[in-house]
């Protein structure tokens, strides 16, 4: 039973930036906005927060600075689509290219050193409940947020009338605009927010997870993230599942590894992303694309 309970707070703390930025992604989707630029924004919050933390000894203010990293570049590639009408593919392409080579230019000085960060700050009374004590309830404050924002983000997206602003934006901007709503400012909003989330959860890695920065920290959790958007079915309460589902592959190939398991180590390394595979394809077979917003991807021509 303890190996259970160790396996399943490793699955939480491995799942953990993933769901953060997977949220942030199902935010910017719902308002019609495909940003594949997540892994970009999520190392160069993982920079930032860990530079400002370091810096100044507050992982709080390294958890803001991060967030606001991931808004600043998600501004470029809304500056590209939203004003400029460019390609929100290509646009999010370039966002991951550039942000992954910007955060391991400018960290290349940082690698190696350790900052505090956050720590464990176990709950009383409830850490002590067997076996799902330790897994849920013994976790450091950002795990703790984590819990609760799928159901914040649920609550502001369908009983809020900006978060319906948001989603009409995603589904009929043009619809949106006759009624008198700005859905150009909906799709902003929902970009940064993207952004800001994507940047947290890099930060997640770099003050939580490790208390270090290493160059592509990331290791492609950006684009798991972009992939269980589709299997959730663009809907935050379904991304824990997801989150936590490659959380519990990442764990799994970890502990096989210690084991001695005679398993091939590229195979093990391989296991999370196969599943983005195969996420994707259950995913695609399931749902044909009927909970995408209908205008996902496609900008807002100017009115004359």
């Amino acid at each position: 039973m303890s190996m259970v309970s160790q396996l399943l707070e490793a699955t939480i703390q491995a799942g953990t930036p993933i769901l953060y930025a997977t949220l942030g992604e199902i935010v910017a989707e719902r308002s019609g906005v495909l940003n594949l630029g997540v892994e970009g924004m999520m190392i160069v919050g993982a920079l930032a927060g860990f530079a400002v933390s370091y810096t100044t000894g507050n992982p709080w203010l390294g958890v803001f600075a991060a967030g606001l990293a991931g808004m600043l570049l998600a501004s470029v590639h809304g500056t590209v689509c939203l004003v400029f009408q460019g390609n929100q593919v290509v646009s999010g392409l370039a966002l991951t290219i550039f942000g992954v080579g910007l955060a391991n230019f400018l960290g290349a000085p940082l690698v190696g050193v350790t900052t505090a960060g956050f720590s464990n700050a176990p709950i009383p009374i409830l850490e002590s409940i067997p076996v799902l004590g330790r897994a849920l309830f013994s976790h450091d404050v950002l795990v703790y947020i984590s819990f609760a924002l799928p159901l914040l983000l649920w609550l502001f997206l369908e009983r809020t009338s900006l978060g319906l602003s948001l989603r009409s934006a995603g589904q009929n901007p043009e619809a949106s605009a006759a009624v008198g709503l700005n859905p150009v400012a909906m799709r902003w909003l929902g970009t940064l927010t993207g952004g800001f989330l994507a940047g947290v959860g890099g930060a997640y890695l770099s003050l939580a997870a490790t208390h270090m920065w290493t160059n592509s920290m990331t290791a492609g959790r950006g684009w798991i993230a972009v992939a269980l958007v589709i299997f959730a079915f663009w809907r935050p309460g379904r991304a824990i599942f997801g989150a936590y589902l490659f959380g519990a592959a990442m764990s799994l190939q970890l502990r096989l590894q210690a084991m001695g398991a005679n398993v091939p180590s590229s195979f093990l390394h391989m296991l999370p992303y196969a599943l983005t595979v195969l996420v994707l394809v259950v995913s695609g077979v399931r749902g044909r694309g009927r909970a995408a917003p209908a205008a996902l991807g496609v900008n807002i021509e100017p009115s004359e």
